[in-house]
């Protein structure tokens, strides 16, 4: 059978739903243990991420997504994570699988995945938006897209993560097998910018944990 080639742009919730059979689960203790994490945020970790914070405040709203990834979420992973030469965080990388019928590609705005110098097997995705609605696909369809190809990319060894950021709302995500979960949104300009940052913190613990 003839292959289809598909940019991750092309795909909504709805349809990657239809043509895999992923299904949207509402409870899942992976993405509650993602999010629960806790952990006693640092003096020096407050005022940096406030600063982060600050710098959003005063204009935010009105970064397009090169800015909004530069200024703010960028500093911000890099900043919950620690050095490694296992993993890292990798921004505007192409992946590329075949799935079912499907060749899909496309570029990932940012990923945490194993490699030092390039990115092997990717266990995060996240893409950014500046808006809900963008002409160049849906937000979630689009992270859970990648996520899907990461999953193959690890053979369905391991559960994925991913995240979408619209504006000032972060959403995350997991999919394990054929079912994923999104968590409500978190805002980065009230105190849960502090509840974004333990979860970053979480999702290292929890890839380490698959590194293990």
């Amino acid at each position: 059978m003839e292959l289809t080639q598909s940019n991750f742009r092309d795909w909504t919730l709805e349809r990657i739903d239809e043509v895999f059979g992923l299904k949207q689960v509402f409870q899942t203790t992976l993405l509650d243990e993602l999010l629960s994490y806790s952990i006693k945020i640092s003096d020096y970790e407050e005022q940096y991420i406030k600063s982060l914070q600050a710098h959003f405040l005063l204009g935010g709203d009105d970064w397009n997504e090169v800015e909004l990834e530069n200024k703010f979420i960028s500093p911000l992973i890099v900043f919950s994570s620690k050095p490694s030469e296992r993993y890292s965080y990798f921004l505007e990388r192409d992946l590329s699988v075949e799935v079912d019928n499907y060749i899909l590609s496309g570029r990932v705005d940012g990923m945490i995945a194993s490699g030092f110098r390039s990115p092997k097997k990717p266990y995060f995705c996240l893409n950014e938006y500046k808006k809900g609605t963008d002409p160049n696909g849906d937000p979630r369809g689009q992270a859970l897209i990648s996520m899907l190809v990461a999953q193959k990319l690890n053979d369905s060894k391991f559960p994925i993560y991913g995240c979408y950021v619209i504006g000032r709302n972060w959403y995350f995500m997991i999919l394990s097998g054929k079912s994923y979960a999104i968590s409500n949104d978190f805002s980065c300009v009230n105190d849960e910018v502090f509840d974004i940052f333990k979860i970053l913190k979480s999702l290292n613990v929890q890839i380490e944990k698959l590194l293990s």
